[in-house]
C-alpha cells in the first residue's frame, strides 16, 4: 500500500469516525451496542468486533498503525458509507440504523 494511499484512507476513516475512544468503548458496553449487528460466529457482531479495534487504531500513534490497520480504517470506511445511505426515513435518535453505526464508531446525530 503506497504512502499517498494509506493518507487517503487515514483522512477518510478520521472523518468517518466522530466517536472518541472513551466515546465508543462506553458505547459497546450497552446492552443496545450489543443488540445489532450480524454475529460473526461467536455470539459477538461483527459491528461490535470492529468498534474495538478502532478504538485500538484510534489510540495508535500514527507512525505505528500497520498495514493491518489499514486495512481495518478501510473496511470502517466502507460500511460506514454503505450505511449512512441507507438512512431510513423518520426519527433515528433509538434507532437499530444509529446502534449499527455507532459499533463502527461513527454517531449519525453528532
Amino acid at each position: 500500500m503506497t504512502e499517498d494511499k494509506k493518507q487517503e484512507i487515514y483522512k477518510e476513516f478520521y472523518d468517518n469516525v466522530n466517536m472518541t475512544p472513551s466515546e465508543l468503548e462506553d458505547w459497546l458496553d450497552t446492552d443496545k451496542s450489543k443488540s445489532v449487528g450480524q454475529d460473526s460466529g461467536d455470539g459477538e457482531s461483527i459491528g461490535h468486533k470492529s468498534g474495538h479495534k478502532i478504538i485500538d487504531i484510534k489510540r495508535t500513534k500514527k507512525a505505528d498503525l500497520t498495514d493491518s490497520n489499514y486495512e481495518h480504517m478501510k473496511k470502517v470506511n466502507a460500511y460506514v458509507a454503505r450505511h449512512k445511505a441507507q438512512k431510513p426515513d423518520g426519527d433515528i435518535q433509538e434507532s437499530n440504523w444509529r446502534y449499527s453505526l455507532k459499533n463502527w464508531g461513527y454517531d449519525p446525530l453528532k
